[in-house]
């Protein structure tokens, strides 16, 4: 599976950015799929997780109200869509395929990664 996200940019604080992750080489409909993130200097940390037929969707606490994450299968594709966005969301985003079942929080449960997008928020 190859994941390619896309959709960062530079936005002000409050505003907003939809990121997508377009999946090729087999279908993740059956995949739990994540979204990471990782700032300068900092871990890669879980931002938002989907399983494979988004009956279930978990956050990080430092984005729920913000942040929802969704799926088309039919696409291939996975989105972030992220509101209110905050100087402390400045990261490069990550999004991750992962082949069990459940949803899953940590980096090292992921199958699959993208290349990353940059998202940078200015106060």
């Amino acid at each position: 599976v190859q994941l390619q996200a896309s959709g960062g940019g530079l936005v002000q604080a409050g505003g907003s950015l939809r990121l997508s992750c377009a999946a090729s080489g087999r279908t993740i409909r059956t995949f739990v799929m994540g979204w990471f993130r990782q700032a300068l200097g900092k871990e890669r940390e879980f931002v938002a997780g989907i399983n494979w037929n988004a009956g279930s969707t978990d956050y990080a606490n430092s984005v729920k109200g913000r942040f929802t994450i969704s799926r088309d299968n039919a696409k291939n594709t996975v989105y972030l869509q992220m509101n209110s966005l905050k100087p402390e969301d400045t990261a490069v985003y990550f999004c991750a395929a992962d082949r069990a079942s459940g949803l899953a929080y940590t980096a090292r449960d992921y199958d699959y990664w993208g290349q990353g997008t940059q998202v940078t928020v200015s106060s």
